[in-house]
């Protein structure tokens, strides 16, 4: 979804012209980064919470030269979603994989490389 579609949802929802629907989409977005900027975090209950973490400076590589880079600290924007929007993105919960359990042919067995017991 991009912010045009997010605009056209917002103006079907009422008797808003499309000039309406950019205006509340875009103090909607200026006020998650105005808060963001200043430190603050935002938590919107039933969808999940928007804050910053400072990541520290460390030596990268330029990948095209391989050259060490300086990579100075930085704060970086962080969501982390509600307990009901991931309930609603996985109705079934995570399922975890198991691990593949090889089949062990008990008729040929290599006496160098016994199957592990």
């Amino acid at each position: 979804m991009t912010k045009a579609d997010l605009v056209d949802k917002v103006t079907a929802l009422g008797d808003l012209t499309r000039r309406d629907g950019e205006v509340i989409v875009d103090t909607l977005f200026d006020a998650v980064i105005g808060a963001l900027k200043s430190g603050d975090k935002i938590e919107i209950r039933g969808f999940g919470s928007f804050r910053t973490r400072q990541r520290n400076a460390r030596t990268g590589r330029n990948p095209k030269t391989g050259a060490k880079v300086d990579v100075p600290a930085k704060r970086v924007p962080f969501f982390k979603p509600s307990k009901e929007l991931r309930d609603s993105v996985n109705p079934n919960g995570a399922v975890k994989s198991k691990p593949i359990a090889k089949k062990v042919d008990k008729e040929h067995i290599d006496p160098h490389h016994p199957p592990a017991m």
